[in-house]
């Protein structure tokens, strides 16, 4: 929808923060995310002002450029009902970290606390907000689940995406040991520290392939892209997803890896 989209006065205004991930990697993520709001009762606004959560800088001490884009970031966005990102890393930035990051700001803590209210997950602002119980997609296959660190730990992202997955015709979900371990992306952790990364996610990988899924999905790229890749090299052939592409029923797209 267009940014200058005609506010309604019965549906919510929703602002998506695609992610630089999806905006450069997975784009159909981002018109997955737009597809279930728009069937969830709202209008969706993609603000073309928008750029990096901040979160790498902010992960690596720089907290002059963070604050930099925090406060383009709250500019953008602080206008709309609610923000709403298909990734719980991001999400978690915007919702959690900018307060902190603007604690005893005399012009900014106001505004950043007001902004990280209106912020929400994807499938939490389906589940928890909008009060969607099912979706209408069908996929067929199995599937098993990872959840994402962010997600789970500072967003409490867990039984939604597991409803609203149950609901998909022809989708039968197994369960993943050690799903709420962390798969070893973390950012710049898997940078800073590529062996321990690297010993995390050939664990992480092993599991996937010991449910003999079909696919692997995720709310967060970060982590499926670094899951992808491990799994690739292991040999192991599991497709793998953004929760919101099968939500949405939009899975003609190769999946992540895959030839475009």
């Amino acid at each position: 929808m267009s940014e200058n989209a005609v506010r309604s006065e019965t549906r919510p205004q929703v602002a998506l923060f695609v992610t630089c991930l999806v905006d450069l990697f997975r784009p159909s993520v981002g018109f997955a995310a737009i597809k279930l709001l728009e069937e969830s009762g709202c209008d969706v606004v993609v603000p073309t002002a928008q750029t990096c959560c901040g979160q790498p800088a902010y992960n690596s001490g720089d907290r002059a450029d963070t604050r930099a884009i925090a406060e383009q970031v709250i500019a953008t966005f602080e206008g709309f009902d609610y923000v709403v990102a298909p990734s719980g890393s991001c999400g978690a930035m915007l919702k959690k970290h900018y307060p902190e990051l603007f604690a005893g700001d005399a012009e900014w803590e106001a505004r950043a606390l007001a902004f990280s209210d209106k912020v929400f997950e994807l499938v939490s602002f389906l589940a928890d907000v909008r009060g969607m119980t099912g979706v209408t997609a069908r996929v067929e296959g199995t599937a098993t689940y990872h959840d994402s660190c962010s997600g789970l730990r500072e967003l409490g992202v867990k039984a939604q995406p597991r409803m609203l997955l149950d609901s998909v015709e022809g989708l039968e979900l197994t369960e993943l040991r050690d799903s709420e371990v962390c798969c070893g992306f973390g950012g710049t952790f898997c940078i800073k520290y590529p062996d321990v990364s690297n010993a995390i996610v050939t664990k992480k990988a092993r599991n996937v392939g010991m449910t003999g899924a079909d696919m692997l999905l995720a709310g967060d790229l970060g982590c499926l892209m670094n899951m992808d890749g491990k799994l690739k090299r292991e040999n192991i052939g599991v497709e793998v997803r953004h929760v919101a592409e099968v939500l949405a029923g939009m899975t003609d797209a190769p999946p992540i890896g895959g030839k475009l």
